[in-house]
């Protein structure tokens, strides 16, 4: 099955939401997703077509890492959400590779993910680059960072300062 990646439109909203909805079988982060690019700090957001129909959908969103010296601009990852019926066909990892990308060409440093540690670390994604960032959520292996910039996380330490929205979510 093939699946074209684009960036979000105005019109894809309501098919984001129900994408959100269904993968994670409540509203949170299809509210999340709402609040997040209503309150203007959605900064990369791809939907997955197949057929004329959005079954995927993924979420980079501003944080601060704020350390001794200053904030830090960094990305979060969240969420990724694929429709149950489109799961486990590859289409989450094209989300999460051009997302990435996209994230990359914008300029962006530092993208962290509180995720499934089977799934992210295959793009680049690591507990130990994270160890030193500070989670609001918890998360052990599960929190992850990534560098789209060489050693961007180097010497880095800090705490990870989420938007506003995300407050609903702890």
């Amino acid at each position: 099955m093939s699946a074209a990646i684009r960036p979000e439109a105005e019109q894809d909203r309501a098919a984001v939401w129900s994408v959100n909805q269904a993968a994670f079988e409540g509203d949170a982060e299809a509210n999340l997703v709402d609040a997040l690019r209503d309150g203007g700090f959605a900064q990369v957001s791809l939907v997955a077509e197949v057929d004329g129909e959005i079954v995927g959908h993924i979420l980079f969103s501003r944080v601060a890492i704020i350390t001794k010296v200053g904030p830090v601009d960094a990305l979060s990852l969240a969420p990724m959400a694929v429709l149950p019926s489109h799961q486990r066909q590859g289409i989450g990892s094209r989300l999460v590779e051009a997302g990435l990308e996209a994230c990359r060409e914008s300029g962006h440093r530092i993208v962290i993910v509180l995720g499934h540690p089977e799934f992210y670390p295959r793009f680049g994604f690591s507990s130990d680059l994270a160890r030193r960032l500070e989670s609001p959520f918890g998360g052990g292996e599960a929190w992850m960072a990534l560098e789209l910039a060489p050693r961007a996380l180097e010497g880095l330490e800090g705490r990870v300062e989420f938007s506003p929205p995300f407050g609903a979510m702890e």
